[in-house]
């Protein structure tokens, strides 16, 4: 069977390119590709235990069986479409546009969140910051979370969630949530709070930070699992 395999932010560094096509045994699992990986990337190695998953755009482990055609993404923790509420995109975003995307004539409340690019991360200064994603899986995920945050919050009117990706400058916003609800008490301030905390441990999206001193991936602590 015949697999396609996906790289992202250091591990496609590490391998020196973006996607590679392997032919493995009808039946194997994961953990057959990833010790092929193994034999012939063996930088890749130490990586693996802080290693992300998916197949097909969902999340994997290594007992995740394979089969012929399957779509097979390795990559870090999370740092960091359909409908353009919830999209990744290259162009600028805007607070505004954004808030003005869940406002309806029914709303009271609009609570919006706006991550944006600082000059010094870990008290090192950075120049500029780089985002990549897995944008097909990343659109899905931002879907994920609106479907989350409006269980959590069933009162909420409408959320919109955008997250930019390439060269951004110190200043440039890299990631707006937006969420709307009749009234203040009805889950807008906490959905939004939950949108962002949970795009940052689900949506494949990663950073790298610029500087006068080089530059360097950052990745998160949280490993997501097939339950995610």
């Amino acid at each position: 069977m015949e697999i396609t395999i996906k790289f992202f932010a250091r591990f496609r560094e590490i391998i020196g390119q973006s996607e590679l096509t392997y032919n493995l045994i009808d039946g194997q699992n994961v953990s057959t590709l990833v010790k092929q990986l193994q034999i012939d990337y063996s930088a890749l190695g130490q990586h693996l235990p802080q290693t992300v998953i998916s197949v097909n755009r969902d999340f994997a482990d290594l007992e995740t069986k394979l089969e012929h055609g399957d779509e097979v993404a390795f990559f870090p923790p999370v740092s960091g479409g359909g409908d353009d509420k919830l999209s990744v995109t290259h162009d600028p975003i805007s607070l505004d546009v954004m808030a003005a995307k869940v406002t309806r004539p029914n709303c009271g409340a609009v609570a919006v969140f706006g991550g944006m690019v600082r000059n010094n991360s870990a008290g090192k200064a950075v120049q500029h910051l780089e985002y990549e994603a897995y944008t097909a899986m990343a659109v899905e995920k931002l879907e994920q979370v609106a479907v989350e945050a409006r269980q959590k919050w069933p009162n909420i009117v409408d959320i919109a969630i955008v997250q930019r990706i390439g060269h951004l400058e110190v200043g440039e916003n890299a990631v707006i949530v937006a969420v709307s609800s009749a009234h203040r008490g009805d889950g807008c301030f906490e959905a939004c709070r939950y949108a962002i905390d949970r795009l940052k441990q689900i949506v494949p999206i990663w950073k790298k930070e610029v500087g006068q001193d080089g530059a360097e991936w950052i990745e998160g602590d949280y490993l997501p699992t097939t339950t995610d």
